[in-house]
């Protein structure tokens, strides 16, 4: 893989498209185009992008439904380009995932620094310390713009979006022991109540990506009865999340 910055453009206007192709490898970007919603989430899905800039009306998949369906592939940096530049419009578009939003005609420099923008906001995310994990790796989360898991060793793996953002979470509260109720309200949100096997799903996917041995977890532990927990070299008391946030109310009062 190359050190450019690499773009999808998504647009059924050919003449646009193959002109913001050429004046973006003009400036040294790898470009990739597609002429549809679809033909733009299968690029997306086999060349992994950084930034992808997206046509709000097509025909066939309309680009709203086009960006929502990318945000749940990729965390590259999306931006609309499109004719339609009222604010309920932009609301919608940002709303549906978007970094930002582009009403044309627009300048090709003003475009262009929009996009260097968003990309150096979403470059400068922190990596977090390396997690000690029971065994004894260490486990770093990093460059979370590709969703890369480093391990001692030297292996590495790439997870999804949403796969990264599980275990994210599960960083941020390693050592608790978390119910599937609570990881579906904080990794998916609102309306996956009672998907219990969504949770159960993403947990084999972790640990067939991340474990040694899947089928006898060291790291990502179900804990019967009460949920899963990511369990480190120095394990604290194991208590469930209930009664963690009902400790802390008695506290706060």
């Amino acid at each position: 893989m190359t050190g450019r910055i690499r773009i999808l453009l998504i647009d059924d206007d050919i003449r646009s498209l193959e002109l913001l192709r050429l004046s973006f490898v003009k400036d040294g970007y790898e470009v990739m185009t597609a002429s549809s919603g679809a033909e733009g989430l299968r690029q997306a899905y086999n060349h992994h992008p950084d930034a992808i800039l997206l046509d709000r009306m097509m025909p066939g998949m309309e680009g709203l439904e086009v960006c929502r369906r990318l945000r749940e592939l990729t965390e590259a940096v999306i931006m609309f380009l499109s004719v339609k530049g009222v604010t309920d419009d932009v609301v919608r578009g940002l709303q549906s995932g978007a970094d930002d939003y582009v009403v044309k005609p627009c300048k090709y420099a003003e475009l262009k620094a929009r996009l260097e923008a968003c990309l150096r906001r979403r470059s400068a995310a922190a990596v977090g310390p390396p997690v000690r994990l029971a065994g004894g790796e260490a486990f770093l989360v990093a460059d979370p713009s590709r969703r890369l898991v480093f391990i001692n060793g030297g292996r590495s793996v790439q997870l999804t979006p949403k796969e990264f953002e599980l275990l994210e979470f599960l960083i941020r509260n390693r050592g608790r022991v978390l119910s599937a109720a609570t990881i579906l309200a904080n990794v998916w949100g609102p309306g996956y109540e009672g998907e219990r096997d969504l949770v159960k799903q993403f947990i084999h996917r972790l640990r067939a990506k991340l474990e040694a041995d899947p089928a006898r977890p060291g790291h990502i532990v179900t804990i019967r009865g009460s949920g899963y927990s990511l369990e480190e070299e120095t394990k604290p008391i194991r208590r469930p999340d209930e009664s963690a946030e009902a400790g802390e109310a008695r506290s706060a009062a």
